[in-house]
Formats: C-alpha cells, structure tokens, sequence
C-alpha cells in the first residue's frame, strides 16, 4: 500500500473514531437528569474539542504525508 493511501484510511479511521467518540460522549450527556439548558455547555464543548483534535491530526497527517 502506497503512502497516499494509508494516509488516506487512517484519516477515514480517525474519522470515524471521532463521530463515535462523539455521539457516544452526546448520548452520555443527554441522558444526565439536568435541563437542557445545563447540558448545552458540555455537548458544544466536547464537539469543539473532537472536531479541533481531528482536524489536528488531519492537518497534521497532511503535514507528514507532504515529506
């Protein structure tokens, strides 16, 4: 397998690791027995920090893959 293309699955891996972690962290969240309102600050807190740390890694892997 060329380089091009293990890059490109383990983008696809750490893609889906990512929505998983997501939804299950989201899940977690909305079955706590607060409000709505309460639960709003940790379900775009925990989004902001999985999307950030993925597309770090994809810029990261992008960075690698252009050595």
């Amino acid at each position: 397998m060329n380089k091009e293309k293990s890059l490109l699955w383990i983008k696809r891996l750490l893609g889906f690791i990512a929505m998983a972690l997501w939804l299950f962290i989201i899940y977690e969240i909305s079955q706590m027995s607060a409000p709505f309102m309460e639960q709003a600050p940790y379900c775009m807190g925990t989004t902001m920090l999985i999307f950030g740390l993925l597309t770090a890694s994809y810029k990261g892997l992008d960075y690698w893959g252009g050595k």
